[in-house]
């Protein structure tokens, strides 16, 4: 089988049975990943591949073959244990791995029949990674919270991409990288270049794309997502494609590009216990000495993180929240300094309905850093509405790719400094960004013609949906004021 729509339904109906024991669809493809890493090993060992396998003989695919019953559900957690202290790619996958099938019959139906009937390392590696990537999206579809909060759109993606084009032996990090979407379109962008050589095409598996990621469970799912695209490849080598660690704690390197969506919640903080025994929040506010101001907002701080991050004229793109362009305090000090000490030369306003966080309202932000001099190294700020008068809704109407080819062509990769201003596409000088009350970067131009007609209104669905968006968007400022006024 080589389609990988038929392989993620095979797969995703038999997590519908695996559901009745209470399993999350996150915790399936969670046992995924941990089968098929083991089914890869094995076929990697065998003709015509001959590679040593990184598992320990025991601990192996054909050792669970072998046993059913108690006795595979009692190994099964050995191996789990056993290879989460491993080195390398094995120790991303299996850091912290658990169990969670806890009919012994169901996993050895999925370990037989699901797995162990396809030949994966012989599949197309877009299949196998398309077919992995299908089951991410489902699981972002259906679950609200989990792997959806990680996910970012793919069109959004692949257009950021398109309008970033990354060059063959140049680095590119994500640091919220999530389960890899970012990357993997940054992979697929070069990979599919005719002109690679094979320095560069070896490159370009090991030593091109980095991602940081908070979460282990994540992690492992963005390790896997690589590994199936072909990524990352060496389960020994030091020089890892993803870690698990706290971005913003410091600085992880140098690169020529960096992709992101850093996750959404506007503070950063952690829950602590009082004398009193409540439970309360502290605001963990950053203080680092390359930052230009200490704040607990974390998207100032990615956005701040990003700058120290790029090399110099290195380049970024960045999905940011609205309150980032308008927020006084810290967000006035950073939107001038990065004014100053980047080109910010592009601003994609983004409509509502793409993201699973309810009510979020989002840009993406281009800037490339530069060296320091006197004068401001924004001379125009180019500006897509992409917001005004367009619907968009998860399920009834999604974001296409095709939705973001005229954004992409006003952004002309080929020649940025050739750009013609639209309806959509306005341009504003430094000088006008300055002047603007806090530096505000929130601009509109366009009418909404809802406000103008009412026979211009979307559907009541839509409409109904854009109310739920914003009282939800509002209630969350709510709790964070709260939140602010107990602290």
């Amino acid at each position: 089988m080589s389609n990988p729509t038929a392989l993620v339904q095979r797969l995703w109906n038999y997590c519908n049975i695996l559901r009745d024991d209470g399993l999350s669809y996150g915790d399936y493809v969670e046992q995924l990943t941990f089968l098929l890493f083991l089914k890869m090993a094995d076929e990697q060992s065998r003709p015509p591949h001959n590679k040593p396998s990184p598992i320990p003989k025991g601990f192996d695919w054909p050792a669970l073959l072998k046993v059913d019953g108690d006795d595979l559900e009692t190994l099964y957690r050995h191996v789990l244990e056993s290879l989460g202290k491993q080195k390398g790619m094995l120790g991303i996958i299996f850091r912290k791995a658990q169990n969670k099938i806890q009919d012994p019959a169901k996993l050895r139906r999925l370990i037989v029949d699901l797995i162990d009937k396809e030949q994966w390392t012989s599949l197309d590696a877009d299949v196998k990674g398309d077919a992995y990537e299908g089951l991410l999206q489902k699981n972002a579809e259906d679950v609200k919270g989990g792997a959806g909060q990680y996910f970012t759109p793919r069109p959004l993606i692949a257009a950021i991409v398109e309008a970033m084009a990354p060059q063959p032996g140049q680095t590119i990090c994500d640091p919220a990288c999530g389960t890899g979407g970012f990357l993997l379109a940054a992979y697929s962008h070069l990979a599919n270049r005719k002109d690679l050589d094979r320095a560069q095409k070896k490159k370009l598996h090991n030593g091109t794309l980095f991602g940081v990621e908070l979460v282990d469970s994540v992690t492992r799912l963005c390790a896997m997502n690589m590994l199936l695209h072909g990524i990352g490849g060496d389960a020994n080598a030091t020089d890892l494609p993803v870690t698990t660690k706290d971005a913003l704690s410091g600085k992880h390197g140098e690169y020529d590009m960096v992709l992101a969506n850093p996750p959404f919640g506007k503070k950063s903080s952690v829950t602590i216990v009082n004398s009193a025994g409540e439970t309360e929040k502290e605001s963990l506010v950053i203080n680092r000495d390359d930052f230009w101001a200490s704040t607990s907002n974390k998207q100032l701080n990615f956005l701040q993180h990003i700058f120290t991050i790029l090399k110099q004229h290195g380049r970024a793109a960045v999905v940011v929240p609205d309150n980032v362009l308008f927020e006084g305090g810290a967000g006035e000090t950073i939107r001038r300094e990065i004014l100053k000490q980047a080109d910010v030369h592009t601003l994609l306003r983004l409509p509502t309905g793409l993201f699973y966080a309810q009510g979020v309202k989002a840009n993406v932000l281009f800037f490339d850093r530069k060296p320091a001099q006197e004068k401001p190294w924004t001379q125009q700020l180019w500006i897509y509405d992409l917001r005004t008068n367009q619907h968009f809704t998860l399920k009834e109407n999604p974001l296409k790719r095709d939705d973001l080819d005229d954004f992409v062509k006003c952004y002309n990769p080929r020649n940025r400094l050739n750009r013609k201003e639209t309806e959509r596409f306005k341009c504003f000088s430094y000088d006008e960004l300055s002047k603007r009350d806090k530096t505000n970067l929130d601009i509109f131009w366009l009418k909404d013609e809802s406000l103008e007609e009412s026979a211009n209104l979307p559907p009541p669905d839509v409409i109904a949906e854009e109310i739920v968006q914003d009282l939800e968007s509002a209630l969350e400022q709510f709790r964070e004021i709260e939140s602010e006024l107990k602290e």
